[in-house]
């Protein structure tokens, strides 16, 4: 059975996670990882990998997957995209996924640092530009630092979502929670705190988590 780029992806990022902290990825992390819109596609690649022989998953544990094959060797480079399918994305700065960068540090939003050409498939939505991670608040969503996050441009999220957020001329990326009297922008973190904002904040959200890629490190 050949896996498909997307599989051959998630396999990969297993035997990475499994290299580098000892476990593999949740199928949470992994539907975060790859823009899914819920663990019924992580699920299902999952499924095509243990048919293929690549995996083998564990009944009854969190993060029961065990590799069985290596997977292909990464390329120094991201091949380029079909040319339909290509998204040419600048990359604008650094987020905190961890305390908030000030928005006149270096690497905070602001003009392009550098441009990298993506396949569209690898984000949902389609991203309009991707910021560097700085910090691992947000590990438990598959994000870590360093990763290359694409972020679709909105002023409007719904609670539930990861967001890259400005609070005070500072940015951030974080989970957004909505009450009825107060707004919460949490870590996926336990080391870290959640963000409240007060009464009076400039808060505004940038834009949309909408996926990330690795850079080979």
């Amino acid at each position: 059975m050949q896996l498909t780029d997307t599989q051959q992806a998630i396999l990969a990022l297993i035997a990475e996670r499994v290299e580098a902290e000892g476990v593999p990825p949740s199928q949470a992390e992994i539907a975060r990882a790859f823009g899914f819109s819920g663990v019924r596609a992580a699920q299902y690649h999952l499924e095509a990998l243990e048919a293929a022989g690549a995996i083998e998953r564990v009944p009854g544990r969190a993060r029961g997957i065990r590799l069985l094959a290596a997977p292909p060797r990464r390329q120094e480079a991201l091949p380029l995209p079909a040319a339909d399918d290509a998204l040419r994305l600048p990359v604008l700065g650094q987020v905190a996924a961890g305390l908030p960068i000030g928005a006149g540090a270096p690497g905070s939003l602001g003009d392009a640092d550098d441009y990298v050409v993506l396949d569209r498939v690898l984000f949902s939505p389609s991203p309009d530009y991707l910021l560097k991670v700085k910090g691992d608040s947000m590990r438990d969503e598959g994000i870590f630092d360093g990763d290359l996050i694409g972020v679709h441009r909105t002023a409007q999220a719904r609670s539930g979502q990861i967001v890259v957020a400005r609070i005070d001329e500072e940015i951030t990326v974080k989970l957004l929670r909505v009450g009825k009297d107060r707004i919460r922008l949490m870590p996926r973190n336990p080391d870290y705190a959640p963000i409240e904002v007060q009464p009076g904040q400039d808060f505004a959200i940038e834009g949309l988590y909408c996926g990330l890629v690795r850079p080979n490190r």
